[in-house]
């Protein structure tokens, strides 16, 4: 069955979102070939790496509906990385809640408007 190989980050601003997710997660970023790109990556064992593009055309607005799939980041700690996120500008859009039998999950916006998820594993949350 076809699995997520690669994922890609949109930015207004690379520059800015470069820095910010190598704030909020550790991840590094090496430029690539002749356009404006980013490869990304998050580290060792499982998972995926992806890439960072300037986005073409408006950074989404704070009201605007969920139009993509969000990429969620697994941490050990969320509380951490939430302040981390908001240290680097960016924002909660849901707060910590249990996903029972699976750990506890928020939701963020990076510098570029971008949602993400970051989970804590913790099968005993309800």
């Amino acid at each position: 069955m076809p699995r997520p190989v690669h994922f890609e980050i949109h930015a207004s601003d690379p520059e800015r979102a470069v820095t910010f997710y190598a704030t909020v997660f550790g991840w590094t970023f090496e430029r690539w070939g002749s356009n404006p790109y980013w490869l990304i990556s998050t580290g060792d064992g499982p998972g995926i790496d992806g890439g960072l593009v300037p986005r073409q055309g408006p950074a989404p607005t704070e009201d605007a509906p969920v139009n993509a799939f969000p990429l969620t980041v697994e941490v050990d700690d969320l509380d951490a990385a939430v302040r981390r996120v908001e240290q680097a500008g960016g924002q909660v859009a849901v707060p910590r809640s249990p996903i029972p039998g699976i750990g506890w999950l928020a939701y963020c916006v990076d510098t570029e408007g971008n949602i993400f998820g970051i989970l804590e594993p913790a099968p005993e949350a309800e």
